[in-house]
């Protein structure tokens, strides 16, 4: 199980300083949660992803379900074990792919507002509308295996029962990603569903994990509020997640949050599921976040991209050739301290896979470092 104590409240904003104790060690918050979607961050080892700053991981149920299954990762003695991480883990429900491999592709779109997807979604999703891929029914949800074709099933009995057999220290109830563009009809029901599916998550936990529950809505005020309230009233729930579209604008996300987060348990911890660009940091954290997943740090890594004190830089550009100086002179990681902006620029530009890595390590580092910040700064009282 988790302990989870607030240290310090913010009297500026909802922000809140605090410690998660669990079994692989305790967790500083806020905290940012790099992804490690098969038990691995793309390029790195486990003792790199600890020299980066990084307290907490979180994986994905359904993908680690597809491979190398449950039961492989159970007999190597867990998740921690399997991938030598000796820091705590989440795992995710498998509730995003309902959306992912649902209507996120069916419509080509992520989860966010449907105001990013101009002319890509011509219909809203309205009550009744099934996905093509995937079959939603009151019982679970039907997959398509993207590795073998074959017909998978996940609910929330099954979701719990593999979170259990990976063996993370915190698991997720088993929900409903909505689509973005969904019609308040459309979100009535499929939130009422992600609460009896977070009840029979619950029934469903014979071990000692944490489990959190999920609060849905998408941006719709009342659906919102009412997902907070149900899902803090159910009892046995060891802190929250706030999932789905949380609005196509920083005003929209502080929105959604000032709606869910004063009606959840206070006692307990809050973590926001996929979100965390550099700039949305301060926001989500004063918003009264504790912690919070995102591929961004390591998506953009992957791609040339590095987070820097002066902004995004490029490393795909050829006039870097020729710049002697660190990714970012005011970085302490070891990518900084050992290695020329013209040796990465070369590697991103020979598609060598070493490029990727040094930039994954440096963009972790940077993000761990400025929420470290915000923490200090809700010590001092100034956030």
């Amino acid at each position: 199980m988790i302990e989870f104590k607030v240290l310090k409240r913010s009297k500026k904003s909802a922000a809140r300083l605090g410690v998660l104790k669990t079994p692989h060690g305790e967790v500083m918050t806020p905290a940012i949660v790099p992804v490690a979607t098969l038990a691995a961050v793309k390029a790195l080892r486990s003792d790199e992803i600890a020299a980066t700053g990084t307290q907490l991981l979180i994986s994905n149920t359904y993908h680690l379900h597809l491979q190398p299954g449950e039961k492989i990762v159970k007999a190597a003695g867990g998740i921690n074990k399997f991938m030598n991480w000796p820091k705590p883990t989440m795992t995710d429900s498998g509730g995003f792919q309902v959306f992912s491999l649902g209507f996120g592709r069916d419509l080509g779109v992520g989860k966010h507002s449907i105001k990013y997807y101009p002319g890509k979604i011509e219909q809203a999703i309205d009550k009744g509308h099934q996905p093509s891929n995937v079959r939603l029914t009151e019982e679970g949800v039907h997959f398509r295996s993207p590795l073998t074709g074959e017909e998978l099933f996940l609910n929330p009995e099954t979701s719990i029962a593999i979170q259990e057999k990976l063996g993370a220290d915190i698991m997720f109830s088993f929900d409903e990603c909505p689509p973005p563009g969904a019609t308040h009809n459309y979100m009535k029901q499929s939130l009422a569903r992600t609460h009896r599916w977070a009840k029979r998550s619950l029934a469903a936990r014979t071990s000692r994990q944490a489990l959190y529950g999920i609060v849905q809505g998408a941006d719709f005020e009342d659906l919102r509020k009412a997902g907070a309230r149900a899902i803090t009233r159910m009892d046995g729930f060891d802190g929250f997640g706030i999932g789905g579209d949380i609005g196509e604008s920083k005003e929209e996300s502080r929105k959604i949050l000032k709606w869910v987060v004063p009606l959840l348990d206070q006692k307990k911890p809050r973590h926001l599921l996929g979100m965390g660009h550099i700039e949305d940091i301060e926001l989500i954290i004063k918003g009264g976040v504790d912690t919070f997943d995102c591929t961004v740090p390591t998506h953009y890594a992957r791609r040339g991209i590095a987070f820097t004190s002066k902004g995004r830089v490029d490393f795909g550009k050829e006039a870097l050739l020729k710049d002697k100086g660190p990714i970012d002179a005011s970085c302490e990681c070891l990518i900084c301290q050992k290695y020329q902006r013209a040796y990465i620029a070369h590697l991103i530009r020979a598609n060598e896979i070493t490029g990727g890595a040094l930039l994954t390590f440096h963009n972790l580092f940077f993000f761990n470092a400025y929420v470290a910040k915000m923490r200090e700064k809700i010590a001092k009282g100034i956030l």
